[in-house]
């Protein structure tokens, strides 16, 4: 390159940032520093992966100083890692914020409910900051409805809010966003505990046409005013997804779609009607309300599914992508009279009542599945298991580009689950869920360790995986011999010593997230880990045989760690020699000043 070229574009960097006038002939000489900085904030813009730019910022100070001016979305993978006023000091410009609040075992009832994980401090230090905040996920925290007037009030220019798993809020917070937020184009609410304030929040919607591409409410379990949900979809000519609660009916279903054909993502509510159809009154033809909606690739919701009406789905079912039927109890016949078309079908997510036959003729059609999920309709380890090895084996045979598996069984092989890792090495999540506990092969009566093993030594990219079923050491000790690429490990009623934990923690390079509980591991298992506790995101262990004693010995040798010691009782201090439940994370502001009662921490 010439001296005039470089000189030149240089120039133009500087002037961009207001560090020379647009006068050449004054010349200027910016600093090695400057140039550096200008440089690297040009090229850092093209970083958008965030594990990129954590590594670059760990160069050097003019590399972390030029990432930091250049981050415009930010992820916090625990709220407590961090404090609010060190993010917004640091980053300056972000657009899109992503807040993760309490641990997942949190989901199973084994955290109390005020355990803490509030948004309220993150509000009160980004509204001086982040004004031009477009973006807000939150997972698994407390958020109040004066959190979201506040946020709905305080951030103009704010377009999408997407909450999971969140509580604390009702119908009173969601008006606040309704009318307040002028600009929102997504409202998505995911499995959150939404309470019903007997607020009429879909009416408060601007009456002019909206930016709303997606709206999700499945999750709010209280009615809807129909009326004005009508109103809201036929003025909102960009909406895309459209998540609806079990509260409408097949018959208002009907009425949104031949308003909104340009629907990609559907969640239909209740799929039933309001009431039996009298004899002889004619319904609306369903079957031609999907057949408009020619862009429609996604399917959820059925949440209180009349089977007979299935057969409506038949128009868009071989242009489907993701099918999730979690909430409906359909059979064998009825999963076969949709799926038989689902040739795209890429996520599929069902029940067990649709039992082997039935995932069965899933693998005959679906050969281009990537995800499945197969939840249980009774989880009690006494019930009667209709899905079993048998269709976990036929998944594998048919559908070889398999990436991620959640299947909760009551019996399983180690033949079967052998066969999954050689058809399908792709695989990057495994999560086998065996009810019951201590259960072994039922055709052996081995333990699962080769199953287990062959997952982890076949399945080169795997990065999480759920352990169940009658585990010992030698399932953990595959573990640790290869799952070198593991970031999240889930382990239930599973080993037989701590040095089967001692496998996993010394052998895991990558590991991030690792949940136990109802396992025997204890103290000397614990101390396996002190090299590699920095570099996890948490460790959690509940029921297990960790001692008070050992968890202050890792809190003196460890103090960046902030070491939670949990009671499920709300009103208790845990005292005893074993605690109930331990959580360790690391955090740079050390212990939180806002853990109630039953947290101590060390």
């Amino acid at each position: 390159m010439s001296g005039s070229w470089e000189h030149s574009n240089l120039c133009e960097m500087l002037e961009d940032k207001g560090q020379m006038t647009p006068d050449l002939s004054i010349q200027v000489t910016p600093s090695p520093d400057q140039v550096l900085e200008i440089v690297l904030e040009n090229v850092l813009c093209f970083l958008t992966s965030r594990h990129d730019r954590n590594a670059a910022s760990l160069v050097c100070k003019s590399w972390y100083r030029a990432e930091a001016l250049t981050r415009s979305e930010l992820f916090i993978g625990n709220c407590y890692s961090v404090s609010p006023q060190r993010v917004t000091q640091r980053f300056r410009q972000v657009k899109s914020m992503s807040i993760k609040g309490k641990p997942r075992f949190s989901d199973f009832s084994l955290l109390p409910r005020n355990w803490g994980a509030y948004f309220a401090p993150w509000l009160v230090s980004m509204v001086d900051v982040y004004r031009g905040l477009e973006r807000v996920y939150l997972k698994r925290m407390c958020v109040t409805d004066d959190d979201l007037a506040f946020l709905a009030h305080y951030f103009p220019t704010l377009k999408d809010i997407v909450l999971v798993c969140c509580e604390g809020f009702g119908t009173s917070g969601l008006a606040f966003v309704a009318s307040e937020c002028r600009n929102i184009r997504v409202l998505d609410l995911i499995d959150c505990d939404v309470s019903d304030d007997e607020e009429d929040w879909i009416s408060c919607f601007p009456d002019y046409p909206t930016s709303l591409e997606s709206l999700t409410f499945d999750c709010v379990a209280s009615p809807i005013n129909f009326e004005a949900l009508e109103r809201l979809v036929i003025r909102s000519p960009s909406l895309r997804k459209l998540g609806l609660n079990e509260y409408i009916t097949i018959g208002q279903l009907y009425s949104l779609m031949v308003r909104a054909p340009q629907l990609t993502h559907l969640g239909t509510g209740s799929f039933s009607p309001l009431e039996i159809v009298a004899h002889g009154e004619q319904e609306p033809d369903y079957a031609s309300a999907f057949a408009a909606c020619k862009s429609l690739v996604c399917l959820s919701g059925f949440k209180e599914i009349v089977p007979d009406y299935l057969t409506a789905l038949n128009p868009v079912c071989a242009n489907l992508v993701t099918l999730n039927f979690s909430y409906a109890n359909i059979n064998a016949e009825q999963l076969k009279s949709v799926i038989h078309c689902c040739v795209k079908l890429k996520s599929l997510w069902v029940l067990d009542s649709v039992t082997d036959e039935g995932l069965q003729a899933v693998a005959a059609t679906c050969k281009d599945l990537l995800e499945i999920r197969v939840f249980p309709t009774d989880a009690a380890e006494d019930a009667d298991g209709p899905v079993t090895e048998v269709g976990l084996l036929a998944i594998s045979v048919g559908c070889r580009k398999l990436q991620s598996v959640l299947y909760f069984c009551q019996r399983m092989t180690n033949a079967a689950v052998i066969a999954m890792s050689n058809n399908c090495p792709d695989l990057e999540v495994f999560r086998l869920c065996i009810i019951g506990i201590h259960r072994p092969d039922p055709i052996t009566g081995e333990a699962m360790d080769e199953g287990f093993g062959a997952i982890v030594k076949n399945c080169k990219k795997l990065t999480r995986l759920a352990v169940s079923g009658l585990l010992t050491d030698k399932a953990f000790n595959y573990i640790g011999r290869y799952g070198k690429l593991l970031r999240t490990l889930s382990v239930a009623f599973a080993g037989n010593s701590d040095l089967g934990l001692r496998y996993v923690l010394e052998g895991c390079p990558v590991l991030q997230k690792l949940e136990i509980r109802d396992s025997p591991f204890g103290d000397l298992a614990l101390h396996a880990g002190l090299h590699h506790y920095y570099n996890m995101r948490f460790l959690w262990m509940s029921s297990c045989k960790v001692t008070q004693k050992a968890c202050e010995q890792i809190a003196r040798q460890l103090p960046r760690l902030v070491l939670e010691v949990i009671s499920r009782d709300e009103d208790k201090v845990e005292t005893s020699e074993y605690v109930e439940t331990l959580y360790m994370y690391r955090s740079l502001e050390g212990p939180r000043a806002d853990a109630p009662r039953f947290v101590r921490i060390l």
